[in-house]
């Protein structure tokens, strides 16, 4: 399980992510089952659904509760659908065994381990299925946009429709709430959410976007939940000067990172750390030739639109970030 003080993930498999979001894929993921844990409920979605842009989905009772073995988990666990006493299809070759049976093809006709099937691992498909209705619906959406929606239309889970442990609105266990497919497609005839045309960009590397231009003003969005970090990869000559300013709501963190980074979300690269601003404006004064890393985080439970503008300039005297 992942508790990310402790445990660590395949970077191949985030990469594999990375470059399937990167291509336009919605991507989901069970949270998991918890019934092997030390105890339950389990605090912590698995691998893939705790990578950034992966939906992580949980189950749900016919009653509306979410059961013990649903894995729980306040940042990655984003929606949740049916995943109890599922009635799903089976070989009819197998169910023919269980004669006079009347559902012959289906699992209730199947043996022991297969009826009354549960698992998140049923639930996420039905998430996936969704995502393909919205795309059939308008082709023009973006991936980031399909999460989104699919994620904000649902409809809350809380002790008033079954589940008397889920908090109002967005909760560990049920994450944005149960999955509204109807509502999911009619949110499509009003205003949609921007999409982030530089993802996946959720780190140093290759995976950073690189801004070429002396000056440019870029638009993305940051999302706590699934998206909280992009990274632009700047290049700078020595001597020149790096101005940023960031606009967007309240909650946003500028960093600027040494050439040599490889990633900005470990203890052990916090000393690559150039500079932190906590306003909008950051400025600073490349002492030799890299290319530099702009970090943009989301450090409030929020999602924002933002605007980035970058100026560069052999200029005017050496500046510390302001902030």
């Amino acid at each position: 399980m992942q508790n990310p003080a402790e445990d660590t993930f395949s970077t191949i498999e985030a990469q594999a992510i990375a470059y399937a979001y990167s291509k336009g894929a919605v991507l989901v993921a069970a949270v998991g089952n918890g019934d092997e844990a030390p105890s339950q409920p389990w605090p912590y979605a698995s691998y893939p659904a705790a990578l950034p842009h992966v939906v992580g989905v949980s189950a749900l009772t016919r009653s509306g509760n979410v059961p013990d073995f649903s894995n729980r988990d306040p940042i990655f666990n984003d929606l949740s659908a049916p995943g109890a006493s599922i009635f799903s299809t089976f070989p009819k070759s197998l169910t023919g065994l269980n004669i006079g049976c009347p559902d012959q093809g289906y699992s209730d006709c199947g043996t022991s381990d297969y009826r009354n099937a549960e698992g998140t691992s049923f639930a996420a498909p039905q998430v996936s299925a969704a995502a393909a209705v919205l795309f059939a619906a308008d082709p023009s959406l973006a991936n980031s946009q399909v999460s989104f929606i699919l994620e904000r239309a649902a409809d809350d889970v809380n002790a008033t429709n079954g589940c008397p442990r889920c908090g109002l609105l967005r909760d560990q266990l049920s994450g944005w709430g149960r999955l509204d497919v109807a509502k999911a497609v009619e949110s499509l005839a009003g205003p949609l959410p921007p999409p982030d045309q530089y993802e996946s960009n959720d780190d140093a590397g290759s995976q950073a976007r690189t801004v070429w231009g002396k000056r440019d003003r870029l638009k993305a969005t940051v999302d706590y939940w699934d998206d909280p970090v992009d990274v632009y990869r700047v290049p700078l000559q020595p001597s020149e000067q790096l101005r940023v300013q960031l606009s967007a709501g309240t909650g946003l963190k500028l960093e600027l990172w040494q050439p040599r980074t490889v990633h900005v979300d470990t203890r052990a690269s916090q000393r690559f750390l150039i500079a932190a601003s906590t306003t909008d404006r950051l400025r600073f004064r490349a002492p030799h030739r890299g290319m530099y890393y702009l970090e943009v985080r989301e450090v409030s439970a929020a999602f924002s639109p933002y605007a980035l503008t970058l100026a560069k300039s052999l200029t005017g005297s050496r500046a510390a970030p302001q902030g």
